[in-house]
């Protein structure tokens, strides 16, 4: 149902895509002349997703209003803290099943906003490098991400865990890329 119009370039958590297959995206954007990454961190990204923004993009797409009642009862599922339970107000229940495909679909207008900026990117689940040809292009595409990311999903990007940097001092997925030819 949703990962038709899902990105080409999201590998996260999709049928027949995997880490290693954004990996070698990764090395391809590199032998294009990409040589810097927009490298970004959103903060606590399962913890902190507004499930007003998420419902009403599952909304554009489930019409079932007994789905889409189940789906926003396993968002305030809640989670015990020291004994106690707590509602949850924001956030997905993070390893639970359906946590993964709901940060597919509010992500989606993240990739879909690169898209139409024509920007060269990889996104697994909420970890995304951005890929640029210059310094002075990255920090220009990390301002304005990062607005778009606070103003439109209400998230939060991590600044000291971002970067605007060279691949090969990054680490996307946990991994390091070498780059032989500069």
């Amino acid at each position: 149902m949703f990962a038709p119009n899902v990105s080409n370039s999201s590998f996260g958590f999709r049928l027949g895509r995997s880490a290693h297959d954004a990996v070698l995206k990764v090395k391809e954007y590199m032998n294009k002349g990409y040589k810097y990454v927009v490298d970004m961190d959103l903060e606590k990204f399962f913890d902190s997703v507004n499930h007003d923004i998420l419902m009403h993009k599952v909304s554009r797409r489930v019409k079932d209003k007994r789905v889409l009642k189940l789906i926003h009862l396993y968002l305030k599922s809640g989670i015990m803290l020291n004994g106690i339970f707590v509602r949850s107000k924001e956030g997905t229940p993070q390893g639970g099943p359906l946590s993964p495909l709901l940060a597919n679909i509010l992500l989606d207008d993240l990739g879909k906003e690169l898209e139409i900026r024509r920007h060269k990117f990889c996104r697994y689940a909420d970890d995304f490098n951005i890929f640029v040809k210059s310094e002075r292009a990255g920090k220009r595409v990390m301002e304005s991400i990062t607005k778009f990311l606070e103003k439109k999903l209400k998230l939060k990007v991590n600044k000291e865990k971002s970067a605007v940097d060279r691949p090969t001092r990054r680490k996307f997925l946990g991994f390091t890329f070498y780059h032989i030819a500069d």
